[in-house]
């Protein structure tokens, strides 16, 4: 089996709170609590979850633009906590990043041109006339015209902007992108575009996704394997197959529920959550899902015991002490073997084509 391009295990960021006068430490804020997983060449992982549970967090610390408190980043073999300023440069070239907002992300008093010419530069991988025209050929790449190079980002629509931000980070040949939710500021309909963009190039390319995302419909469509993160922890993760025909873990059931379907004839279930999510400075004990779940075999274990993340099937993980191992013969997507065929996404209609 092929290795994982990406390994990430014991994951752990937490934030210092200060407070008096001379700025003592009095708790942190467990922003990332222990995350482990992985990713294989060609394959597209969704990580998903609300708001506030550490997804852009886990994101930002594999590139070490967020330095890790604990825990190891391997990627292709090298431990990436270990590395100094250089060595971290030199390896950042096949690693890249598309933020979630692609306005600020841009430089508003640099030209598109210069903008995608900058990595080029900074990694010495064309110069002059070789760099323009390695620019041109990016902006066609991602469907864009020759001659928006001399134009600035504030020239250009939500959907150009984040074009353009795919383009910069294709500008240095690498093999893995952290898309932080790349589509979630755009509208509908050209989220669809962006993301059949991002199969295509996928595709032609062999890259290797970190797909953050809070849109499930989105995810579901782009992402070969899906981790469900719940308070900084991973609570679920399985093939996308197998987490959206049969969630195990709570949490996932109630975030698929919520999910609306584009048919008017079919009624759903719906699982509503009750209280809040649970502060990341003073998280419960036990499974940190506990004090909102809503399983008929929840009792005072779940308070007490830290459920380890178990494969309950072949391929699909849990991390539940009431959700028993299943004899269900699981299909299991072997991601070293090659990610599914690119879908047409549209999402309007909440269908591939």
């Amino acid at each position: 089996m092929t290795p994982p391009l990406l390994s990430v295990r014991g994951l752990v960021k937490h934030f210092p709170i200060k407070k008096g006068i001379f700025g003592k430490t009095a708790g942190a804020v467990r922003a990332v609590d222990g995350v482990s997983f992985e990713v294989f060449p060609g394959e597209t992982l969704g990580l998903v979850g609300e708001s506030g549970c550490g997804k852009s967090t886990t994101g930002r610390m594999i590139l070490r633009l967020i330095e890790p408190t604990a825990g190891s980043i391997e990627f292709d073999g090298v431990d990436l906590v270990q590395l100094d300023g250089k060595s971290l440069r030199q390896l950042r070239r096949r690693m890249q990043v598309i933020f979630q907002d692609p306005f600020s992300s841009l430089n508003p008093r640099m030209t598109v041109g210069a903008i995608i010419r900058e990595g080029l530069t900074i990694h010495k991988l064309a110069e002059g006339a070789a760099a323009d025209a390695r620019v041109k050929q990016l902006l066609d790449e991602v469907g864009l015209r020759a001659e928006y190079t001399t134009r600035y980002p504030h020239e250009f629509s939500g959907g150009q902007r984040q074009r353009i931000g795919i383009a910069r980070a294709l500008a240095v040949e690498p093999n893995f992108i952290v898309c932080d939710e790349p589509v979630s500021a755009l509208d509908v309909s050209v989220q669809a575009q962006v993301i059949n963009l991002m199969q295509d190039l996928q595709r032609d390319r062999g890259l290797a996704y970190l797909f953050i995302a809070h849109d499930l419909s989105v995810v579901e469509h782009i992402a070969d394997r899906v981790a469900v993160m719940y308070l900084g922890k991973i609570v679920e993760l399985a093939s996308s197959e197998d987490l959206y025909r049969e969630p195990l873990m709570p949490y996932t059931q109630a975030l698929l529920s919520a999910v609306p379907v584009p048919d008017p004839t079919v009624t759903k279930s719906r699982v509503v959550l009750t209280g809040d999510v649970p502060s990341p400075a003073n998280p419960p004990s036990g499974c940190v899902f506990h004090p909102r779940c809503q399983h008929p075999a929840k009792d005072a274990a779940c308070a007490a015991v830290v459920p380890p993340l178990e494969e309950k099937a072949p391929g699909h993980w849990v991390a539940c002490i009431k959700q028993p191992p299943t004899t269900v013969e699981w299909p299991v997507q072997q991601a070293a073997g090659g990610t599914k065929p690119p879908e047409r996404y549209l999402p309007v209609l909440g269908a591939a084509v």
